[in-house]
């Protein structure tokens, strides 16, 4: 009987082995169908295995795809893989992967998980810890061979998941969200985010080329805007500079503010490019010249040295042609050469007998010339004493030093500009600059256009200031495309690093500025401001005086000139006279003398 009784434990044991190896076999096979029909889907394109107790390492020398074996000691890389965006994940136990590795983290965020689930463990909490985790595309896989996808915009986490029913195991978590909150805040600063109120319903809105496309993305996902009012009880207020530290803070989701990426080596809290805009100053416009110095403008250096050079060519000219020769020809009679003087000057000079046609030629060149250059200098003396010109516009910083106005900026974007690497401003002295603590009421002093200081902008918002100064009597500030801090500013959204659909929203910032939307949204910002009351129809430019009026401080400079060259007429018929006495006591002597000998 012994010897039955131990046949037949012998036959029972290799039976249930045998039904073991059988199921081991069964579940390989559903596995390895599994995986090559997402192989045929172009799931993946490469394989990543976290784990080696399991069946994953064996059957990926069944698929013809790379494959990366982690360490199931660490669970973590060591260095910082470059993997695809068709990098299918495998792991051994929900627990195996351990990845520590930031940047790889990154990467694999929005990468497939396929997950062999053993023992106890629940599918509910399995798809817990991967959303704690922020990995949403998770599929599970139990040794009975049974498939799960994880669902998170719903009431139980996960599906079932039949391979015959054609249902995908994989799916955009995100495409539809279901309600669920997006965190974001606003700066407030128009015309990105102006705040309205909604005629039907009464609650906030938004608008504006920042806030509209953050407002058309939560449709689009059927999410809510969820504002986080109660971080500005901490800082006190909001600044855009607030925003992208809340944000890689992971205290925000999507920031409703643009912020420049100047100094950024870093770009994983920011969005794709939103907007590239030019950061210069707006510069009052010249005042006129005075009336006393337009005698001086007038006069143009290189054309009055033209005109010298011109006057001697007709001197020396005239000389030769009347005496034949060069002898003679000294500096003092080229430059005073009286029908010169008077042909330039446009007055009547003698015309000399017997003149032949050579020197008739010339003196017609020197009337022509004559005619032109008072013509000339007669226009614009009457042009610039009726409206006289502006004075040269701001270029560059010397051009800066050397004029009345003050550089008003916030204290940011001085640190920014002055202490950073580019250094924009370092030329600029302190006395100079204005800085203001409160970004606020450096914004209520621009939009005040006060014409003593000179403000940094950029050209979107220029855009608004341009079209309301056509609502003024006369522009007061042009935009300096000369006198600039960046030609080439990029803004961008600041965004949360881990953010899960951040794939999805700089797909939808394309997409609006495909359709051209944002250049609507950027033209029709002064209408929006004007409708919200947030620019006023107050005219900021000066009255100006309109009356014509040349005082006697204006002819200062011609009654000077005019004093200076009566002196030197009076200095020359002083010397003609003394020369004169000097010949007639000369004429008295000889003539005493004939007599006496006579």
């Amino acid at each position: 009987m012994a010897w039955l009784i131990n046949l037949i434990l012998f036959i029972g044991l290799t039976k249930a082995q045998f039904s073991d190896m059988t199921d081991n076999i069964d579940v390989e096979e559903r596995i390895i169908s599994l995986l090559l029909r997402l192989q045929t889907d172009k799931y993946y394109d490469t394989l990543l295995i976290y784990g080696e107790n399991c069946v994953f390492p064996s059957l990926s020398r069944r698929l013809q795809v790379p494959t990366v074996l982690v360490s199931s000691s660490s669970g973590s890389t060591n260095f910082d893989w470059n993997f695809s965006s068709l990098a299918l994940v495998l792991s051994c136990d929900f627990q195996a992967e351990r990845e520590e590795n930031y940047r790889t983290l990154m990467k694999l965020q929005m990468n497939r998980r396929l997950i062999l689930l053993q023992g106890d463990t629940q599918t509910e909490s399995v798809c817990d810890f991967y959303s704690k985790m922020e990995q949403y595309n998770v599929a599970i896989v139990k040794v009975n061979g049974s498939v799960y996808s994880c669902r998170y915009f719903q009431d139980q986490n996960y599906e079932e998941v039949n391979l015959f029913d054609g249902k995908p195991i994989f799916i955009d978590q995100f495409r539809n969200m279901h309600g669920a909150p997006i965190r974001t805040i606003t700066d407030n600063l128009a015309p990105r985010s102006m705040v309205t109120q909604d005629p039907k319903t009464g609650e906030k809105k938004w608008i504006g080329f920042v806030a509209n496309l953050l407002n058309n993305f939560i449709e689009k996902v059927n999410a809510t805007l969820d504002m986080q009012v109660k971080l500005t009880e901490v800082e006190g207020k909001v600044f855009f500079v607030n925003i992208s530290k809340w944000t890689a803070n992971d205290l925000l989701d999507i920031g409703m503010s643009v912020d420049t990426t100047w100094e950024m080596s870093n770009f994983d809290t920011f969005t794709y490019p939103y907007l590239m805009c030019s950061y210069c100053f707006m510069v009052p416009l010249p005042e006129k010249i005075p009336y006393n110095e337009v005698y001086g403008v007038i006069i143009d250096h290189s054309v009055l040295g033209l005109l010298i050079v011109m006057f001697c060519i007709f001197s020396v000219m005239l000389i030769y042609i009347q005496r034949k020769s060069f002898r003679g020809l000294t500096l003092t009679s080229v430059l005073m050469n009286d029908m010169c003087l008077r042909g330039f000057l446009g007055q009547p000079f003698p015309f000399p007998r017997q003149s032949s046609r050579k020197l008739k030629l010339i003196c017609l060149l020197l009337c022509f010339a004559s005619l032109m250059t008072t013509t000339m200098y007669g226009a614009y003396l009457n042009t610039f004493l009726f409206s006289p010109p502006p004075k040269p516009m701001i270029r560059t910083i010397g051009d800066f030093e050397k004029s009345r106005y003050k550089i008003a900026m916030n204290w940011v974007e001085m640190d920014m500009l002055r202490f950073g690497n580019n250094r924009k401003l370092e030329k600029v002295s302190d006395e100079r600059v204005k800085i203001f603590e409160d970004y606020y009421e450096f914004v209520r002093l621009r939009e005040s256009f006060d014409d003593n200081y000179i403000f940094p902008v950029t050209s979107v918002r220029w855009g608004t200031y341009s079209e309301q100064q056509q609502l003024f009597h006369h522009p007061v500030f042009y935009y300096s495309d000369d006198f600039c801090l960046s030609r080439y500013s990029i803004l961008s959204f600041p965004i949360r690093r881990h953010l899960p659909y951040r794939h999805l929203f700089e797909e939808h910032i394309l997409r609006q500025k495909e359709f051209g939307l944002l250049k609507y949204w950027i033209d029709h910002s002064f209408l929006d401001m004007l409708r919200l009351d947030l620019t006023p129809f107050t005219d900021f430019s000066k009255p100006q005086d309109d009356d014509l009026v040349i005082f006697v401080d204006d002819l200062y400079w011609v009654f000077g000139l005019y004093a200076f060259a009566l002196g030197i007429s009076c200095a020359c018929f002083a010397l003609e006279l003394l020369v004169s006495l000097k010949c007639w006591s000369r004429f008295k002597t000889y003539k005493w003398g004939w007599f006496t000998n006579y």
